[in-house]
């Protein structure tokens, strides 16, 4: 007999109050014969579970009595705690949710829990820099997500402000930088966080589309973000040392092409723009040859001339 389906039976006759065992089969898709014999072992088990007899019964918690079980399987007990305990030392919130959800769990689950709670720690800061703490509007923005109220924003973008009356959907933190995902009067717009001056919850109800996904909705931002930050390619030579750096340092914008003839390796490196690209690629001197096209080489060539003349004694 599975424990996670006894915790299941449990959290189902809390739901609904009263369940026939014909109910419990259904729901929990095992014969009738098995889910009556569930609801006896909880009774035998101390549960106060007990069976009503005749036309519209079934079994019932005594007095409505409920119970803190959580309904997660050790599997997924265990799943959750690695992945909420490495956010929770920031979090009083979390800790606090973790505490509760511990006493909540089966006694068996406990130790593999709180094991596991403390097992990862995330530091969101890479190397050489300072850890970027969250936007302190975040919070109000979320409240405004859940309850499904607009927010009338303060935008600053390239030192220009202007007032925004929004429907929040939803939030995206991408490395430590937060997007909030918004309808507007000129459809569906993303913004960053950290360039919110202000921003006040209205008594107005949100509009948001029946169909809205946000991890697709962000899929396709960070589609349409990736298209425009490629509108630029260079064919560029490279030593197959010096390429697992180049590519660490590009990510995705950088794509290897195959062996060239040399012995180097042919890799193609993309930005907005052609003077991206070269600002890019001139910190690595001549450990990286352009090949094309024409307007990156230029730039490349102004660049070393300008450096020239800086540093000329």
């Amino acid at each position: 007999m599975r424990a996670d389906r006894l915790v299941a039976t449990l959290l189902l006759m809390q739901s609904r109050g009263r369940v026939t065992a014909a109910e419990v089969a259904a729901e929990l898709e095992v014969s009738v014969a098995t889910a009556r014999r569930d609801l006896e072992a909880l009774s035998a088990a101390g549960v106060p579970v007990y069976p009503q007899p005749g036309r519209g019964g079934g079994w019932s918690l005594v007095g409505g009595a409920r119970t803190d079980l959580s309904g997660l399987n050790e599997p997924e007990a265990r799943a959750l705690f690695l992945l909420a305990g490495s956010s929770a030392g920031a979090e009083p919130e979390v800790r606090s949710a973790l505490r509760k959800l511990v006493r909540a769990l089966p006694q068996t689950f406990r130790a593999d829990a709180e094991a596991a709670a403390e097992a990862v720690v995330v530091d969101p800061a890479r190397w050489g820099q300072h850890d970027r703490t969250r936007p302190g509007v975040v919070t109000l923005l979320q409240r405004a997500v859940v309850g499904r109220r607009r927010v009338r924003l303060v935008y600053e973008r390239s030192g220009v402000r202007s007032e925004r009356l929004v429907d929040p959907w939803g939030l995206v933190d991408k490395d430590a930088i937060w997007y909030l995902i918004a309808g507007t009067d000129r459809g569906r717009r993303t913004f960053r966080v950290d360039r919110v001056v202000d921003a006040v919850i209205t008594d107005e109800t949100a509009a948001r589309p029946a169909d809205f996904d946000l991890a697709t909705a962000w899929e396709e931002v960070v589609g349409d973000m990736e298209r425009r930050r490629g509108a630029v390619a260079a064919t560029a030579l490279v030593s197959a040392e010096l390429l697992p750096v180049l590519r660490d340092q590009q990510g995705r914008h950088c794509e290897v092409d195959g062996p060239a003839e040399d012995g180097r390796v042919r890799v193609r490196v993309t930005a907005p723009s052609a003077n991206m690209v070269a600002r890019q690629l001139a910190g690595w001197g001549a450990d990286v040859e352009v090949l094309g096209p024409q307007a990156v080489r230029d730039e490349l060539a102004a660049l070393g001339a300008e450096l020239i003349e800086r540093y000329r004694r």
